[in-house]
């Protein structure tokens, strides 16, 4: 099983910039689709980004799209998350997580990291 761990969490001006990190340690990173996930306080825990094995096929939630890309480094075994123009509403804990097929649905994914937190004040 593959173990994941996020960085690069922070406070930010909204309109501000952050870039995510996801290190892998384990298992081969390129067997697992790779999601982001996010979970405001009071709220369930929601799809962000997704990308597939290679990297060659990404899909976002609509309220990210156009702002935040997802990426991928195999070689790294790393997986990013670049957030551009962010929102008060982007505020959250992120999560990494890992999954044995292409899906948006958390309840496929098997592996989460810990959690990284992002604020983005108004």
């Amino acid at each position: 099983q593959v173990q994941l761990v996020e960085s690069g969490g922070g406070l930010v001006q909204a309109g501000g910039s952050l870039r995510l990190s996801c290190a892998a340690s384990g298992r081969t990173f390129s067997d697992y689709t790779m999601g982001w996930f996010r979970q405001a306080p009071g709220k369930e825990r929601d799809f962000v980004a997704v990308i597939s094995l290679g990297g060659g096929i990404t899909s976002y939630v609509d309220s990210v799209k156009g702002r935040f890309t997802i990426s991928r480094d195999n070689a790294k075994n790393s997986l990013y998350l670049q957030m551009n123009s962010l929102k008060p509403e982007d505020t959250a804990v992120y999560y990494c997580a890992a999954a044995p097929i292409y899906s948006t649905s958390s309840n496929l994914y098997t592996t989460w990291g810990q959690g990284t937190q992002v604020t983005v004040s108004s």
